[in-house]
């Protein structure tokens, strides 16, 4: 069974600390538990970094090897065109993710790049969306034919 990718990117690494009244004080470690949870029986492989390059590795990774992407690509949602190239060459469900409301924040947060190719876009639940994000995707890869 090819697993299920949650790939996060820049400053994630700080969640819990990070502007908690806009993140919450959910940590990042938290997170990845409340996916495995979610995930059940799927393998995942849960990632965090800081850097664009290794994100862009990551999901040519699971193009050979996923069965769906779970993507927090945070500020680099809305600048990295080769994030979005790489998005591009995936070839099964994509979800991408944000913790907060990127509608409802400055003007740069609302024109994400990888919303262009996802298949589904979660903004607004908080740490919670990652649960919500990772069943949506399993229904998502069961009724691929």
């Amino acid at each position: 069974m090819k697993p299920i990718y949650v790939l996060n990117g820049p400053n994630l690494n700080r969640l819990g600390k990070r502007e908690p009244e806009i993140y919450g004080t959910t940590t990042l470690a938290e997170i990845e538990a409340m996916c495995r949870h979610a995930a059940g029986d799927r393998p995942l492989r849960f990632h965090q970094t800081n850097a664009e390059h290794q994100l862009v590795d990551w999901v040519h990774e699971a193009i050979d090897e996923g069965a769906g992407i779970v993507i927090n690509p945070a500020g680099l949602s809305f600048r990295s065109i080769p994030l979005l190239d790489a998005l591009k060459m995936f070839p099964r469900p994509i979800i991408e993710l944000h913790i907060s409301n990127i509608h409802r924040r400055e003007e740069i947060y609302h024109t994400s790049l990888v919303s262009k190719v996802a298949t589904a876009v979660i903004a607004g639940l908080g740490p919670r969306g990652y649960e919500v994000a990772v069943k949506a995707l399993g229904d998502l890869i069961a009724s691929d034919p």
